[in-house]
């Protein structure tokens, strides 16, 4: 597994040109949030997303997926984002936070049967922008709690099957997102404690 050196402070073009051409040839990819480190692939490539849930040993049909977008703007295509959800988002985001929604029809054949999606704009400039040159959202995972989650380097040999690129960006904090559902935007529900603290 490659490993790029970047930190979320000082973007390196080329090394985010490298990343995104992996997503786009349907590789895996180990990135930094504002949280866990996270696997990632493109969320548009269905093929991309099957492996990765079967690495994970993710149902699709019966968990719902994470979408990482480096923006209001992104998320808005890929989920139903009303005015109510939409307040609380742009109060909350970027940050720590996974917010739960319902599922907009422009998400791939993996989705269907799936209502709800999770979105992330995490609070670390890698990963919006990872989705920016992207294009639309990378498709993202945590990588598991009884990992090393604080030292990126831990990852290289644990997946280096299956992920093709990992970019250093530094030590996490081992927190995972809060989880916030967001379905009825009239009644936020926490589903998960985590490190964001919700506005």
């Amino acid at each position: 597994m490659k490993t790029l050196r970047m930190y979320p402070t000082s973007l390196n073009e080329r090394f985010l040109d490298e990343a995104v051409d992996v997503l786009e040839k349907g590789g895996i990819i180990i990135y930094p949030t504002d949280t866990l480190y996270a696997m990632g692939c493109d969320a548009l490539n269905n093929g991309a997303i099957e492996r990765l849930c079967k690495v994970k040993g993710v149902n699709p049909q019966k968990q719902t997926l994470s979408i990482v977008c480096d923006g209001l703007s992104m998320a808005s295509e890929y989920a139903r984002i009303d005015n109510e959800a939409f307040r609380i988002l742009r109060s909350n985001l970027p940050g720590p936070f996974t917010f739960i929604l319902p599922a907009s029809t422009t998400l791939p054949k993996v989705f269907k049967g799936r209502r709800t999606v999770g979105v992330r704009i995490p609070d670390n400039p890698i990963s919006r922008a990872l989705s920016e040159r992207l294009g639309h959202p990378v498709l993202s995972t945590s990588i598991p709690q009884d990992e090393e989650c604080g030292d990126p380097s831990a990852f290289a040999d644990e997946y280096a099957g299956i992920a093709s690129l990992l970019i250093d960006g530094g030590e996490g904090d081992g927190i995972p997102s809060t989880v916030v559902d967001l379905t009825d935007s009239r009644d936020p529900e926490i589903v998960r404690d985590g490190k964001g603290e919700l506005i």
